[in-house]
């Protein structure tokens, strides 16, 4: 009687080491990827932006210092600064980043107390002021004087010239179709609109601006390009078949810059996000009614 439990409990043993084997070969020897299971994931749920916890990134081929940023929802200035990178933003594979912003410097006025906001404290700066020269004042014209000619162009002293980097972004939807998921920051996360569509439909760019990414590097984002459009924002175009535009292309409003796809989901479809200074936000508050 003990004779046979124990034949049971070995053939018990060989049937199941059988089986896995059986299905290791049918895998190509390896067990499926997690990310095949996670197709049906929001993106931003399938991307981890969790910092490593000794706070630094190693760059990859590929990389660049905003898809780095994008990943762990960070703002690439601050990254910049923390790095010591200029405002080329180059990066090199096998560099070493921090990943804790750096905050940009607050001048003060010598000798007034400021708050530094990386550490909570006070520091008073010890440095002199520089003395305040006055510029010589500008002859005022005389209106009795034959010579005296009325300019006819009017002149905001206060107002500020308009750059790229402080002009406001004009925004469009990014392509035509139905928004099957909205953005969602509680609960399931939904970092931006799942827009849906047909294979090879344009995909356009929702505001001008510089292509500062455009590959698959990223987990869960399938081909991507990332366009920074001022100091402010970026927005970000992902799951695309065909990427049109390449990294340091300047691309106008409304330019077909990909055409919509399904990397890296089951479904066709344009996942879209925004971001302001490194953060997500809900692209509804900033595209047209439609």
């Amino acid at each position: 009687m003990r004779l046979r439990r124990a034949t049971r409990r070995v053939e018990g043993f060989v049937s199941v080491a059988l089986l896995s084997a059986v299905l290791l070969s049918g895998c190509g020897g390896h067990m499926a990827p997690v990310s095949d299971y996670s197709l049906n994931l929001p993106s931003a749920q399938r991307q981890s932006t969790a910092v490593p916890a000794e706070g630094f990134y190693r760059v990859e081929s590929g990389d660049t210092l905003y898809s780095i940023a994008w990943r762990y929802g960070k703002d690439y200035r601050g990254l910049a600064r923390a790095n010591g990178i200029d405002n080329n933003y180059r990066i090199y594979p096998g560099q070493r980043l921090q990943l804790i912003e750096a905050e940009p410097q607050v001048n003060n006025p010598a000798g007034k107390p400021a708050l530094n906001p990386s550490s909570g404290s006070l520091q008073v700066s010890t440095a002199q002021p520089k003395p305040q020269v006055s510029a010589p004042r500008e002859p005022q014209p005389n209106p009795q004087s034959p010579a005296y000619q009325p300019s006819s162009a009017k002149v905001d002293s206060a107002s500020e010239p308009v750059t790229a980097s402080t002009a406001a972004v004009v925004w469009r939807w990014p392509v035509k179709g139905r928004v099957i998921q909205s953005y969602a920051a509680k609960g399931v996360q939904n970092l931006g609109l799942n827009i849906t569509g047909k294979r090879g439909q344009p995909v356009f760019s929702a505001a001008s601006g510089l292509v500062v990414y455009a590959g698959d590097g990223l987990l869960g984002y399938g081909n991507l390009i990332i366009i920074n459009h001022n100091e402010t924002f970026l927005s970000a175009y992902a799951h695309n078949d065909k990427l049109l535009v390449k990294e340091q292309e300047r691309v106008a409003l409304g330019q077909k810059i990909a055409e919509m796809g399904n990397s890296g989901v089951n479904r066709t479809m344009l996942h879209f996000e925004i971001r302001k200074e490194g953060k997500p936000v809900d692209p509804v508050r900033y595209l047209p009614r439609r």
